[in-house]
């Protein structure tokens, strides 16, 4: 119940920043609860991961770990869904990792390149970077359902059809790219597949294991 809240009240007195000395009496005062309520919230944010904490005289040094603020960070994407219907972009920042192969084969079909030349205003390299989100990002990783997506039709080529799918515009390290996610997808929610003008790994000079920002374009933003 007073679980964002609570974290909430701390960034607001400068727990993001710095160690911020507060007591439990003081604190209930932030949360509009009881002196042993407030002892109790902070022990189990503790507990849970989302601050620090160390006692000293008259009170306890605390501060919001990466995790706590990782969920205020979520809470307000949240309220953005809620009352701003023109979302602002979404960052992301994830991991290089090495894929199954399938993206040259696929991409390189006309049926799709045609289309993600109409569509995204580029031809693709054939082929894709894959890039595993981080915690932080994953739980980010849903509010990609509120920007609308470009879609890829399937299409049939005379010997198999092939499915459809969905692409969002990005742009990784400033590099206009988009992510595809077909309609059918083994990969798990916090794996990103990207396709981009040229070959990622070598406009950027990245490998396996390099971290890179992704930054989910919404052509309609907040006012």
């Amino acid at each position: 119940m007073y679980g964002t809240t609570s974290l909430k009240r701390l960034a607001l007195l400068g727990a993001i920043e710095k160690p911020v000395k507060i007591s439990s009496t003081e604190f209930m005062h932030h949360i509009s609860a009881s002196s042993k309520t407030a002892a109790r919230v902070l022990k189990q944010l503790e507990e849970e991961g989302y601050i620090s904490r160390q006692l000293v005289a008259g009170g306890q040094l605390v501060q919001l770990t990466e995790e706590g603020v990782g969920l205020l960070k979520k809470e307000y994407a949240d309220y953005q869904q809620i009352f701003c219907k023109d979302h602002l972009d979404l960052e992301l920042r994830g991991e290089v990792i090495t894929g199954l192969g399938e993206g040259q084969y696929y991409i390189a079909k006309d049926g799709y390149m045609s289309q993600f030349r109409d569509k995204l205003d580029f031809k693709p390299f054939p082929g894709t970077l894959n890039v595993r989100l981080n915690d932080e990002s994953a739980q980010m990783r849903d509010n990609m359902d509120f920007i609308d997506p470009l879609i890829i039709h399937g299409f049939n080529d005379g010997e198999r059809s092939f499915g459809g799918g969905k692409c969002y515009p990005i742009e990784i390290e400033g590099i206009k790219s988009a992510v595809i996610i077909p309609d059918r997808t083994h990969y798990p929610a916090d794996l990103l597949e990207i396709i981009a003008p040229l070959k990622l790994r070598e406009a950027l000079g990245i490998s396996d294991g390099d971290e890179v920002k992704i930054v989910v374009r919404n052509p309609q933003k907040c006012k």
